[in-house]
């Protein structure tokens, strides 16, 4: 182990001390869940920003919940960083026998499918004697809901429940969005009682969700990562509206004062600006 991970893991045993800092010796798994989940998309930023200088930082940010963790546990008596680390030293080398085992060769189109076989009985082997099995298992809920019903579409379609082909897809979109209007009717025409209006905002509630779910089983259908594919969106939105607003001072006017039409000429202004 290198110098300056030895000095990381006591640092943390240090801080977590009967005379460390009174903050990390009150921290659970559950508490300090969010802070591992925002330095990982933390690390993701950076990279999108080709930042190298910053992924060092966020890298290290990172470690340290890693490190974080795995005290908590030796404390508990559980694991440490040690068993942590040789898990998933021997999970890499049990996932890729095609290198580590000169008798399995392998090609580039089938590793993807040994590695995802390899994953599911390692799921399989987990399960409680007798317990009910599925290929859905093992996704994990803590994901962002999108990249979630992508990972839980593209599970499904590797036992064959899927659709041929990506027209398919598109047109359960369209089928979706229709349900989402017929129930957004029936939601306006509702009798204005709490109880009727919650099981019209239910039903809502409930297409708006199978339309999104739809729209990441297409999106992996057209062979495009539907998390990266809305963030870009997003980013082109709020690059958009914050050119939209820089005109509208330019032209002595307050964006948020403008009624809609006068708003959808400036968005369709800059939408033309970019396209020249």
């Amino acid at each position: 182990m290198s110098v300056a991970l030895v000095e990381l893991l006591e640092l943390m045993s240090r801080l977590r001390g009967p005379n460390g800092c009174c903050w990390d010796r009150k921290q659970t798994y559950q508490s300090i869940a969010p802070y591992t989940i925002e330095e990982a998309y933390e690390v993701a930023d950076a990279i999108m920003r080709q930042d190298l200088v910053a992924l060092k930082d966020e890298l290290g940010d990172l470690l340290l919940q890693v490190v974080f963790h795995a005290q908590i546990a030796e404390e508990a008596g559980e694991f440490d960083f040690e068993a942590v680390a040789r898990g998933i030293g021997d999970k890499l080398i049990r996932r890729h026998p095609h290198v580590f085992d000169s008798t399995i060769p392998i090609s580039a189109t089938s590793q993807t499918r040994t590695w995802e076989e390899i994953k599911a009985r390692e799921r399989a082997a987990r399960q409680p004697v007798g317990s009910p099995v599925s290929d859905l298992d093992g996704v994990a809920l803590g994901l962002p809901a999108l990249m979630r019903a992508y990972k839980i579409s593209q599970r499904a379609a590797r036992v064959g429940f899927d659709f041929d082909k990506a027209q398919q897809a598109a047109d359960k979109v369209t089928e979706e969005l229709l349900e989402i209007r017929l129930a957004m009717q029936i939601s306006e025409s509702s009798p204005k009682i709490d109880n009727v209006q919650n099981e019209a905002h239910s039903a809502v509630f409930e297409e708006v969700g199978d339309l999104l779910f739809a729209a990441a089983n297409l999106a992996r259908k057209l062979d495009v990562d539907a998390e990266s594919a809305l963030h870009a969106a997003t980013q082109k939105f709020q690059r958009r509206f914050s050119a939209m607003e820089a005109l509208a001072i330019q032209r002595g006017e307050v964006f948020s004062q403008l009624n809609l039409a006068a708003q959808e000429n400036l968005w369709r202004e800059v939408k033309r600006a970019e396209n020249k």
